[in-house]
């Protein structure tokens, strides 16, 4: 059995598989909420991108490609940065465009709204605005 990464530096991995595939996840996780896609779609997009993330390996170090340890182990990293990104992005979604049905409870977690619960629209007007100055 192979070391998990036989031939990249600590500083390498991070490099690519933690920013630029990292990176990429998130936005992947991001678009995939944002366009109501279901959730097996951010498994399937980020096994690609693991794929895509060897070959970057390969193609800038000269790393092996087709390792598979190392593959599992981006492509880990990948699904569940994109997990992590695509299930804030649905809360804050279903937050804000369904405030009369449904209220955030965590960055991970809604609810739906009680029905003896007062909801304002100025209330969630000024709460839109206070979380735009904030992104």
């Amino acid at each position: 059995m192979t070391p998990l990464y036989a031939t990249e530096s600590w500083l390498q991995i991070l490099m690519v598989t933690g920013v630029i595939g990292g990176g990429a996840a998130v936005l992947a996780g991001r678009a995939l909420a944002a366009t109501w896609r279901p959730y097996w779609y951010v498994i399937v997009y980020m096994l690609m991108l693991g794929a895509g993330v060897r070959f970057l390996h390969f193609a800038l170090f000269q790393a092996h490609i087709l390792t598979l340890e190392s593959y599992v182990a981006d492509a880990f990293y990948l699904v569940a940065a994109a997990s992590i990104s695509f299930r804030i992005t649905r809360v804050n979604r279903m937050a804000r465009q369904y405030p009369w049905l449904y209220e955030r409870t965590g960055p991970f977690t809604w609810r739906d709204r009680q029905a003896g619960q007062k909801f304002s629209l100025t209330a969630m007007r000024v709460m839109t605005s206070r979380q735009i100055l904030r992104e």
